[in-house]
């Protein structure tokens, strides 16, 4: 059982990275995967296996009415590790969605690259955005995590796109929490990179977080 409950209406620092550190991603198909299963396994009921999943979406007998289990907010993938930032809309709603998103990739990423075990280093880490202007760091953080400490590669993907109105796909995040905070995107932006230039902070956050090492 977790120390710290995840509530309804509270917003929460999820991440994780891979085993030994190794590569959670080890090509665009893999990155892509996990993109969509971050929809596929946001539902109540279960949603059956990888292959009956595919099959559903090809016939389109996905129930599009099913109530999330969480909403997100922002998140950034990159090769080894994630960050979401999330709200639970349902009781253990972060915790039924971590464990279908981990068990369903962990099953497609060991049968696709014919290995077995973990895949991911142990339960996924929270941390609880206890204030406002703690929630608008870590959004800022997040969305460009893939930048911070190391080049931004291929197979990393953020949700600064959707805040700044440029994703051309389909959107996973309700950037509003954050958004209606400030005058418009523009002013957003230069709140991501401005806060980002306070050093202190930032080497304070990838400290607690022990994922940049």
């Amino acid at each position: 059982m977790r120390k710290q409950p995840l509530v309804i209406g509270e917003y929460y620092h999820i991440y994780n990275r891979g085993t030994d550190k190794r590569n959670i991603f080890v090509d665009k198909k893999d990155m892509l995967r996990f993109w969509e299963n971050l929809f596929d396994f946001n539902q109540t009921n279960p949603i059956g296996s990888v292959y009956e999943l595919s099959f559903k979406k090809k016939t389109g007998e996905i129930n599009k009415k099913e109530k999330p289990l969480v909403q997100f907010v922002a998140y950034c993938l990159n090769p080894n590790h994630f960050h979401f930032l999330i709200t639970p809309l349902q009781e253990k709603g972060i915790e039924k969605f971590m464990q279908r998103l981990g068990n369903g990739y962990t099953k497609y990423f060991n049968n696709r690259h014919k290995r077995s075990g973990v895949l991911f280093q142990g339960k996924f880490k929270s941390k609880h955005a206890d204030s406002n202007e703690y929630l608008l760091h870590l959004s800022a953080y997040i969305n460009v995590n893939d930048r911070l400490g190391h080049p931004m590669s291929k197979l990393s993907k953020s949700s600064f796109m959707e805040f700044l109105d440029k994703e051309s796909g389909k959107k996973l995040c309700n950037t509003k929490i954050i958004l209606e905070q400030f005058e418009n995107k523009k002013e957003y932006r230069d709140f991501v990179f401005s806060s980002l230039e306070d050093i202190e902070l930032r080497k304070e956050m990838l400290k607690e977080l022990e994922l940049e090492k």
